[in-house]
Protein backbone atom coordinates (compact mmCIF):
# COMPACT_ATOMS: atom_id res chain seq x y z
CA UNK A 1 0.00 0.00 0.00
CA UNK A 2 1.20 3.50 -0.83
CA UNK A 3 0.66 6.64 1.20
CA UNK A 4 -0.07 9.72 -0.87
CA UNK A 5 -0.05 13.24 0.53
CA UNK A 6 -1.30 16.69 -0.46
CA UNK A 7 -1.51 20.18 0.95
CA UNK A 8 -4.76 22.06 1.61
CA UNK A 9 -5.43 25.82 1.33
CA UNK A 10 -4.85 26.25 5.08
CA UNK A 11 -1.27 25.07 4.53
CA UNK A 12 -1.48 21.67 6.23
CA UNK A 13 -0.24 18.40 4.75
CA UNK A 14 -2.92 15.70 4.73
CA UNK A 15 -3.54 12.33 3.15
CA UNK A 16 -4.45 12.74 -0.50
CA UNK A 17 -8.13 12.38 -1.35
CA UNK A 18 -7.05 10.67 -4.59
CA UNK A 19 -6.89 7.09 -3.34
CA UNK A 20 -5.68 3.82 -4.81
CA UNK A 21 -8.04 1.09 -5.95
CA UNK A 22 -7.86 -2.12 -7.94
CA UNK A 23 -10.21 -2.98 -10.78
CA UNK A 24 -11.81 -6.46 -10.73
CA UNK A 25 -9.50 -7.50 -13.57
CA UNK A 26 -6.49 -6.64 -11.40
CA UNK A 27 -5.31 -3.28 -12.76
CA UNK A 28 -4.22 -0.60 -10.31
CA UNK A 29 -6.02 2.74 -10.48
CA UNK A 30 -6.54 6.00 -8.57
CA UNK A 31 -10.01 7.19 -7.60
CA UNK A 32 -10.16 10.99 -7.65
CA UNK A 33 -12.51 13.44 -5.95
CA UNK A 34 -14.40 15.98 -8.08
CA UNK A 35 -13.88 19.57 -6.91
CA UNK A 36 -10.91 18.73 -4.69
CA UNK A 37 -9.02 21.75 -3.35
CA UNK A 38 -5.94 19.71 -2.48
CA UNK A 39 -2.52 20.17 -4.06
CA UNK A 40 -0.73 16.80 -4.47
CA UNK A 41 2.75 16.87 -2.96
CA UNK A 42 4.36 13.45 -2.51
CA UNK A 43 3.81 9.71 -2.43
CA UNK A 44 5.56 7.26 -0.09
CA UNK A 45 6.39 3.71 -1.21
CA UNK A 46 7.75 1.29 1.40
CA UNK A 47 9.05 -2.14 0.51
CA UNK A 48 9.35 -3.77 -2.89
CA UNK A 49 5.82 -4.74 -3.97
CA UNK A 50 5.59 -3.97 -7.70
CA UNK A 51 1.85 -3.28 -7.36
CA UNK A 52 2.70 -0.37 -5.05
CA UNK A 53 4.98 1.12 -7.69
CA UNK A 54 2.22 0.89 -10.29
CA UNK A 55 -0.25 2.51 -7.87
CA UNK A 56 2.26 5.29 -7.18
CA UNK A 57 2.77 5.80 -10.91
CA UNK A 58 -0.99 6.17 -11.33
CA UNK A 59 -1.13 8.74 -8.53
CA UNK A 60 1.83 10.64 -10.00
CA UNK A 61 0.14 10.68 -13.41
CA UNK A 62 -3.02 12.07 -11.79
CA UNK A 63 -0.96 14.80 -10.08
CA UNK A 64 1.10 15.68 -13.14
CA UNK A 65 -2.00 15.92 -15.35
CA UNK A 66 -3.28 18.47 -12.85
CA UNK A 67 -0.13 20.53 -13.38
CA UNK A 68 1.47 19.68 -10.03
CA UNK A 69 5.11 18.92 -9.17
CA UNK A 70 5.42 15.81 -7.01
CA UNK A 71 8.04 13.75 -5.20
CA UNK A 72 8.27 9.98 -4.83
CA UNK A 73 9.70 9.00 -1.45
CA UNK A 74 11.24 5.53 -1.79
CA UNK A 75 13.31 5.11 1.37
CA UNK A 76 14.15 1.47 0.63
CA UNK A 77 15.38 1.26 -2.96
CA UNK A 78 14.28 -2.19 -4.16
CA UNK A 79 16.92 -3.99 -6.17
CA UNK A 80 19.82 -2.01 -4.71
CA UNK A 81 21.47 -5.27 -3.57
CA UNK A 82 21.06 -6.69 -7.09
CA UNK A 83 23.81 -4.43 -8.37
CA UNK A 84 25.70 -7.01 -10.43
CA UNK A 85 25.20 -10.16 -12.48
CA UNK A 86 22.29 -11.39 -14.55
CA UNK A 87 19.55 -10.30 -14.34
CA UNK A 88 20.74 -6.81 -13.43
CA UNK A 89 18.01 -6.20 -10.87
CA UNK A 90 19.13 -2.70 -9.96
CA UNK A 91 18.64 -1.55 -13.53
CA UNK A 92 15.26 -3.27 -13.83
CA UNK A 93 13.94 -1.56 -10.69
CA UNK A 94 15.55 1.76 -11.69
CA UNK A 95 13.72 1.58 -15.02
CA UNK A 96 10.47 1.02 -13.14
CA UNK A 97 11.10 3.99 -10.85
CA UNK A 98 12.14 6.26 -13.71
CA UNK A 99 9.00 5.35 -15.66
CA UNK A 100 6.81 6.63 -12.81
CA UNK A 101 7.55 10.20 -13.89
CA UNK A 102 8.13 11.80 -10.47
CA UNK A 103 9.78 15.22 -10.52
CA UNK A 104 11.99 14.16 -7.60
CA UNK A 105 12.82 10.83 -5.99
CA UNK A 106 14.14 10.61 -2.42
CA UNK A 107 15.72 7.47 -0.99
CA UNK A 108 17.44 6.56 2.26
CA UNK A 109 20.85 4.92 2.64
CA UNK A 110 21.00 2.92 -0.62
CA UNK A 111 23.02 -0.30 -0.50
CA UNK A 112 25.71 0.78 -2.96
CA UNK A 113 26.53 3.55 -5.42
CA UNK A 114 25.32 1.50 -8.38
CA UNK A 115 21.55 1.95 -8.25
CA UNK A 116 21.54 5.64 -7.23
CA UNK A 117 23.46 6.33 -10.45
CA UNK A 118 20.62 4.70 -12.41
CA UNK A 119 17.67 6.55 -10.86
CA UNK A 120 16.80 9.93 -12.36
CA UNK A 121 16.29 13.07 -10.25
CA UNK A 122 17.39 11.25 -7.11
CA UNK A 123 18.19 12.78 -3.72
CA UNK A 124 19.86 10.56 -1.11
CA UNK A 125 19.37 10.88 2.64
CA UNK A 126 22.38 9.31 4.36
CA UNK A 127 22.13 7.32 7.56
CA UNK A 128 24.73 9.32 9.49
CA UNK A 129 22.46 12.35 9.85
CA UNK A 130 19.60 10.17 11.13
CA UNK A 131 21.91 8.31 13.51
CA UNK A 132 23.39 11.53 14.87
CA UNK A 133 19.94 13.00 15.47
CA UNK A 134 18.54 9.82 17.03
CA UNK A 135 21.38 8.24 19.02
CA UNK A 136 23.44 10.87 20.84
CA UNK A 137 26.58 9.03 22.04
CA UNK A 138 26.49 10.63 25.51
CA UNK A 139 22.98 9.22 26.03
CA UNK A 140 24.02 5.67 25.17
CA UNK A 141 27.60 5.64 26.47
CA UNK A 142 29.07 4.65 23.11
CA UNK A 143 32.84 4.46 22.80
CA UNK A 144 33.03 3.41 19.15
CA UNK A 145 31.32 2.32 15.96
CA UNK A 146 31.90 -1.05 14.29
CA UNK A 147 31.66 -1.72 10.54
CA UNK A 148 30.62 -5.40 10.30
CA UNK A 149 32.26 -5.99 6.91
CA UNK A 150 34.17 -4.24 4.14
CA UNK A 151 30.98 -3.11 2.40
CA UNK A 152 29.83 -1.26 5.52
CA UNK A 153 33.05 0.67 6.18
CA UNK A 154 32.17 3.93 4.43
CA UNK A 155 28.66 3.97 5.94
CA UNK A 156 30.00 3.22 9.42
CA UNK A 157 32.80 5.79 9.03
CA UNK A 158 30.26 8.51 8.29
CA UNK A 159 28.29 7.49 11.37
CA UNK A 160 31.42 7.44 13.53
CA UNK A 161 32.41 10.91 12.32
CA UNK A 162 28.89 12.23 12.96
CA UNK A 163 28.99 10.85 16.51
CA UNK A 164 32.59 11.90 17.15
CA UNK A 165 33.67 8.31 17.82
CA UNK A 166 36.44 6.01 16.56
CA UNK A 167 35.71 3.39 13.89
CA UNK A 168 36.55 -0.29 14.22
CA UNK A 169 36.49 -2.66 11.25
CA UNK A 170 35.42 -6.26 10.98
CA UNK A 171 35.68 -8.68 8.07
CA UNK A 172 33.90 -11.82 6.88
CA UNK A 173 33.99 -14.22 3.97
CA UNK A 174 30.99 -15.24 1.87
CA UNK A 175 30.62 -18.18 -0.46
CA UNK A 176 28.62 -16.55 -3.26
CA UNK A 177 27.55 -19.95 -4.58
CA UNK A 178 25.81 -20.88 -1.31
CA UNK A 179 25.51 -17.55 0.51
CA UNK A 180 27.21 -19.09 3.57
CA UNK A 181 29.19 -16.72 5.79
CA UNK A 182 32.40 -17.61 7.60
CA UNK A 183 35.71 -16.38 9.04
CA UNK A 184 34.49 -13.36 10.98
CA UNK A 185 37.25 -11.22 12.44
CA UNK A 186 37.30 -7.84 14.19
CA UNK A 187 39.93 -5.31 15.21
CA UNK A 188 40.81 -5.06 18.88
CA UNK A 189 38.04 -3.20 20.71
CA UNK A 190 37.99 -1.02 23.86
CA UNK A 191 37.90 -2.96 27.13
CA UNK A 192 34.81 -1.13 28.37
CA UNK A 193 31.87 0.88 27.06
CA UNK A 194 29.15 0.21 24.53
CA UNK A 195 29.77 -0.14 20.80
CA UNK A 196 27.35 0.55 17.95
CA UNK A 197 27.39 -1.76 14.93
CA UNK A 198 26.24 0.14 11.81
CA UNK A 199 25.05 -1.32 8.52
CA UNK A 200 22.31 -0.72 5.97
CA UNK A 201 20.20 -3.89 5.91
CA UNK A 202 19.33 -6.69 8.32
CA UNK A 203 17.62 -9.58 6.59
CA UNK A 204 18.09 -12.83 8.50
CA UNK A 205 20.80 -11.45 10.79
CA UNK A 206 23.61 -13.90 9.99
CA UNK A 207 26.24 -11.20 9.54
CA UNK A 208 25.46 -9.62 12.90
CA UNK A 209 25.43 -12.91 14.77
CA UNK A 210 28.82 -13.84 13.30
CA UNK A 211 30.22 -10.44 14.22
CA UNK A 212 28.94 -10.62 17.79
CA UNK A 213 30.57 -14.01 18.24
CA UNK A 214 33.84 -12.74 16.76
CA UNK A 215 33.99 -9.83 19.21
CA UNK A 216 33.27 -12.05 22.20
CA UNK A 217 31.33 -9.19 23.78
CA UNK A 218 28.13 -9.65 25.77
CA UNK A 219 24.91 -8.07 24.49
CA UNK A 220 25.17 -5.45 27.23
CA UNK A 221 28.07 -3.93 25.29
CA UNK A 222 26.69 -4.17 21.75
CA UNK A 223 23.90 -2.21 20.05
CA UNK A 224 22.91 -2.51 16.40
CA UNK A 225 21.81 0.09 13.87
CA UNK A 226 20.40 -1.08 10.54
CA UNK A 227 18.86 1.49 8.24
CA UNK A 228 16.43 -1.01 6.70
CA UNK A 229 14.93 -3.63 8.98
CA UNK A 230 13.73 -6.41 6.70
CA UNK A 231 13.97 -8.82 9.66
CA UNK A 232 13.13 -12.02 7.80
CA UNK A 233 13.64 -15.67 8.68
CA UNK A 234 15.78 -16.09 11.79
CA UNK A 235 16.24 -12.35 12.40
CA UNK A 236 14.94 -12.68 15.98
CA UNK A 237 18.23 -14.39 16.85
CA UNK A 238 19.97 -11.02 16.95
CA UNK A 239 18.13 -10.14 20.16
CA UNK A 240 20.35 -12.66 21.94
CA UNK A 241 23.50 -10.80 20.89
CA UNK A 242 22.54 -7.10 20.93
CA UNK A 243 21.14 -5.03 23.77
CA UNK A 244 19.29 -2.53 21.60
CA UNK A 245 18.37 -2.81 17.93
CA UNK A 246 17.62 0.38 16.03
CA UNK A 247 16.09 0.73 12.58
CA UNK A 248 13.79 3.05 10.63
CA UNK A 249 10.33 2.69 9.15
CA UNK A 250 11.76 2.44 5.62
CA UNK A 251 10.68 -1.18 5.08
CA UNK A 252 7.52 -2.99 6.26
CA UNK A 253 9.67 -5.55 8.07
CA UNK A 254 10.64 -2.99 10.70
CA UNK A 255 7.64 -3.97 12.82
CA UNK A 256 8.62 -7.62 13.32
CA UNK A 257 7.52 -8.16 16.95
CA UNK A 258 10.10 -10.88 17.54
CA UNK A 259 12.88 -8.36 16.91
CA UNK A 260 11.16 -5.52 18.80
CA UNK A 261 13.45 -2.89 17.31
CA UNK A 262 13.40 0.75 18.28
CA UNK A 263 12.02 2.40 15.13
CA UNK A 264 13.08 5.88 14.01
CA UNK A 265 10.51 7.64 11.76
CA UNK A 266 12.00 8.96 8.53
CA UNK A 267 9.28 11.39 7.40
CA UNK A 268 11.05 14.59 8.45
CA UNK A 269 14.38 13.48 6.96
CA UNK A 270 12.79 12.49 3.65
CA UNK A 271 10.92 15.79 3.41
CA UNK A 272 14.14 17.70 4.09
CA UNK A 273 15.94 15.60 1.48
CA UNK A 274 13.33 16.48 -1.14
CA UNK A 275 14.10 20.19 -0.80
CA UNK A 276 17.87 19.97 -0.34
Amino acid sequence: MIKAFATVPAGFTVFSDATEMTFPAGEQHIKTQAGSTQTPSHVLISGADANDFVSAAMWIDHARQGGHTVTAQIPYLPGARQDRGTPFGAQVYANLINSMGADRVVCFDPHSLVMPALVENLAVVHSDEVIAASLPPHDRGYVGVIAPDAGAVERARRAADALGLPLYRATKERDFATGKLSTFQCEALPESGRLLVVDDICDGGGTFMGLAQATGLPKERLDLWVSHGVFSGRAAQITSAYGRIFTTDSHPGHGNPDVNATVIPLAAFLEAGATA
